[in-house]
């Protein structure tokens, strides 16, 4: 894959000018022996009077603005040049722990993965957990990989696409009674049931790359949500069940985290009446580094 860039600017306009809290910024990708940021940029206005940088519990990138400056709009544009190599889809032996469901995580590693494991939503009437079961053989040990892959297009194939302008993500229960939700509400299900396995499951934001198609239609991309799934000897993969992707192919990481809730990209607050607000606009582009320097 070439050198990607990601443009992502958010406006938001106000009626009157307003004063901003705290703003938390989430938008820097994710460095990895796959993903490597060569540059970035963030431009905020009006200018913060502070702008700090700081790794979460997660190790995730996050900028900090404080401002001390009222105004009616408010834009935060981020802009990355990465090297995205993405990573094979893995493939387990019959010899490897984890090639076969059930499997046990070593001792060493299963303290640090708890919080992935443990359910985070309720299930009362077990509905959760008996949807993941479908994907276990009766009879006999299941191959992991079938389980994942099987979950992965299951959702894809019986789900619905369907956006919400409610804030936050769908519990899990109204996704699956529903059989719809966003790629967040997809992400957050499928965690939830392969906890309800054992699993070790977290959230992934970041960025889809959309590339051009055959039929000349022109590429992009937007901000995106997905699953890793942490298995022995395999380390974290990628499923994204909103596509069907296995593995990290046209997917930009940026954030990962036990809750979706813990992954924002942007997340502020303002100081003025609720009538003050008129509207915010999202723009996103992802295109090979060469096109956007010629743009």
């Amino acid at each position: 894959m070439p050198l990607l860039t990601i443009h992502h600017k958010t406006e938001y306009r106000y009626a009157r000018p307003v004063a901003f809290g705290e703003h938390r910024i989430m938008l820097r990708p994710r460095d990895g022996h796959d993903l490597r940021v060569l540059e970035s940029r963030l431009d905020i206005e009006p200018a913060p009077m502070r702008l700090r940088w700081i790794h979460d519990v997660f190790g995730n990138s996050v900028a900090i603005a404080d401002f001390d400056e009222r105004a009616q709009t408010l834009a935060v544009t981020s802009s990355a040049t990465v090297d995205h190599n993405p990573a094979e889809e893995f493939a387990l032996t019959p010899d490897d722990k984890a090639y076969f469901y059930p499997f046990l995580y070593d001792d060493e590693e299963f303290p640090d993965l708890v919080q992935f494991i443990t359910p985070q939503y309720s299930d009362p009437d077990g509905e959760l957990s008996a949807w993941a079961r479908k994907f276990l053989d009766p009879d006999a040990p299941t191959p992991t990989f079938k389980i994942l892959s099987g979950m992965t297009h299951g959702i894809r194939e019986a789900f619905i696409y369907r956006k919400r302008h409610e804030q936050g993500t769908q519990h899990p229960l109204d996704t699956l009674q529903t059989r719809s939700g966003t790629c967040r509400d997809y992400a957050l299900f499928m965690i939830e049931a392969l906890r309800r396995l054992g699993i070790a499951a977290r959230f992934v934001s970041g960025y889809l790359f959309v590339p051009d198609d055959r039929d000349g239609h022109v590429g992009g991309g937007s901000t995106h949500a997905w699953v890793q799934v942490y298995l022995p000897s395999a380390g974290w993969i990628e499923f994204d069940p909103t596509n069907g992707i296995v593995g990290t192919r046209d997917l930009i990481r940026v954030a990962v985290a036990r809750d979706p809730r813990q992954a924002i990209p942007l997340h502020g607050t303002y100081l003025g009446s609720a009538d003050a607000f008129i509207g915010m606009e999202v723009n996103i582009y992802v295109v090979p580094a060469d096109e956007a320097a010629e743009a």
